[in-house]
C-alpha cells in the first residue's frame, strides 16, 4: 500500500492519511464569521489526513483582506465550531492557521478602531482589494510598538485557547507568505533597532515569543507554524544570509518542540526555488512533523515521503477543485481544474459545487 494513503500519526493525533489540505484564503466568511456555507466546504474535503483552515485573525486588527475569519469573538468561535463538528465527522484532523495581515491590509477591510501595524512603517508594494472602494495601494503602516507587540502574543495565544473550545485539534501559525510573523524575520519589514530589530536573534524574537505564550496556552502537540524560506509573496525579496537565518529559526523552533514545522515551497507557480538543502536543513535540525507543499502530485508525494524527506505532504489548488482528491488520486480518477475566477468571491460558485465522484456505501 502507498506510504501516502495510510495511516499516519502527528503527534498524539491518529491521521487517517499522509494527505494534507494546505491552508488557503476564500473570502467566504461574511462579516468575519464562519457560516454553514464554510462548513459545507470543509467537511466535502474530511478525506484528508489534516485540514489546514484558511489563515484566520486572531485579532481585528489582523483582519487584512477581506471577507477572512477570525476567531477573537464567541460568534466566531461558535461559527468555527461547526466546522470542525463536520470535519472530525468525516474523519480528519483540523487545525486552524493564525494569521495577522500586519501591513498586507487596508483600513477598508478593518472594522472601527482597528489598526494597520507592522514591525516598522514600511508599506508594501501593490495593492489590496476591497470590497468598499476595490483596489487601493497598500498604506503605510503604523510601526508597533513595545506595547502593540506584547499584545499581539497576547492575542495569538488566546486565539489558540479559543481555538481548542471551537473543537479545533490545534493551530498553525502563519510565519510565511509576507504576513505578520514573517515580517518581522525579513529585514526589508524590520528596520526596527531595539531588542525585535537587527540580528536574526531579535527578528525572530516575535515569532518564538508568540510560538511559546500558544505553546503555553495548549501545549506543544497542538502547534504548528508555516514558513516560507526564499518566499517572496507580497514584497519580501530574497536578502544575503536568509539560509543561515532560517537555518536558525529551525533550530530554536526545534528547542520550543512545536508538533510540526509546515515549508511553503511556491516554485511550481514562478516564485524563486526553495533550494533542497533548506529543506534538509529542516529536516536535519527539526525533530517532530516535518510537512512539505508546492507543486506535489501523488506520484512526487509518494517519492518525497518514501524517500524520508518529510512526514506529511501537504496540497492546496487539486483539494480546492476536487474535494475526493484523496479517492481520486488513490483511483487514478482524472481531476477538476481549479477555477482561478471564484477564489476569492462571495458565495457557492468555484467554493462547494465542484463534482465529486460517487460515495461507496
Amino acid at each position: 500500500m502507498a506510504i501516502l494513503y495510510s495511516k499516519t500519526a502527528l503527534g498524539p493525533l491518529a491521521l487517517q492519511n499522509h494527505l494534507v489540505m494546505a491552508p488557503m484564503t476564500r473570502s467566504r466568511a461574511t462579516g468575519n464569521i464562519p457560516n454553514s456555507l464554510m462548513k459545507e466546504y470543509y467537511a466535502q474535503r474530511g478525506e484528508a489526513g489534516l485540514i489546514v483552515t484558511e489563515g484566520t485573525s486572531p485579532s481585528p486588527d489582523g483582519l487584512g483582506y477581506p471577507r477572512i475569519p477570525g476567531i477573537f469573538s464567541p460568534d466566531q468561535v461558535e461559527g468555527w465550531r461547526a466546522v470542525t463538528d463536520a470535519v472530525h465527522a468525516r474523519g480528519a484532523k483540523i487545525f486552524v492557521q493564525l494569521m495577522h495581515c500586519g501591513r498586507i491590509a487596508h483600513p477598508l477591510n478593518l472594522p472601527e478602531g482597528a489598526r494597520v501595524l507592522a514591525p516598522s512603517a514600511v508599506a508594501a508594494a501593490g495593492e489590496m482589494y476591497t470590497d468598499a472602494e476595490g483596489l487601493q495601494p497598500h498604506p503605510v503602516p503604523e510601526e508597533m510598538s513595545a506595547r502593540d507587540i506584547a499584545n499581539a502574543v497576547t492575542e495569538f495565544a488566546a486565539a489558540a485557547e479559543n481555538a481548542v473550545q471551537a473543537g479545533f485539534d490545534g493551530v498553525e501559525l502563519h510565519g510565511a507568505n509576507g504576513y505578520l510573523l514573517e515580517q518581522f524575520i525579513r529585514p526589508n519589514t524590520n528596520r526596527r533597532n531595539d531588542a525585535y530589530g537587527g540580528s536574526i536573534k531579535n527578528r525572530a524574537r516575535f515569532v518564538l515569543e508568540a510560538a511559546e505564550a500558544v505553546i503555553g496556552a495548549i501545549g506543544r502537540d497542538r502547534v504548528g507554524i508555516r514558513l516560507s524560506p526564499f518566499g517572496v509573496f507580497n514584497d519580501m525579496p530574497l536578502y544575503e544570509g536568509m539560509e543561515a537565518d532560517y537555518t536558525y529559526l529551525a533550530r530554536q523552533l526545534d528547542s520550543l518542540g512545536l508538533v510540526y514545522i509546515h515549508l511553503v515551497d511556491h516554485s511550481s507557480t514562478g516564485a524563486p526555488p526553495v533550494p533542497d538543502s533548506i529543506k534538509a536543513a529542516f529536516r536535519r535540525l527539526f525533530r517532530r512533523t516535518l510537512i512539505l507543499s508546492g507543486g506535489y502530485d501523488a506520484k512526487r508525494a509518494e517519492s518525497d515521503l518514501a524517500a524520508g524527506k518529510c512526514d506529511l505532504v501537504a496540497v492546496g489548488r487539486p483539494f480546492l477543485a476536487n474535494p475526493d482528491l484523496v479517492t481520486r488520486w488513490k483511483t487514478g480518477t482524472a481531476e477538476n481544474e481549479p477555477d482561478p475566477a471564484t477564489f476569492y468571491t462571495p458565495g457557492p460558485k468555484g467554493y462547494t459545487d465542484y463534482p465529486a465522484l460517487p460515495r461507496e456505501n
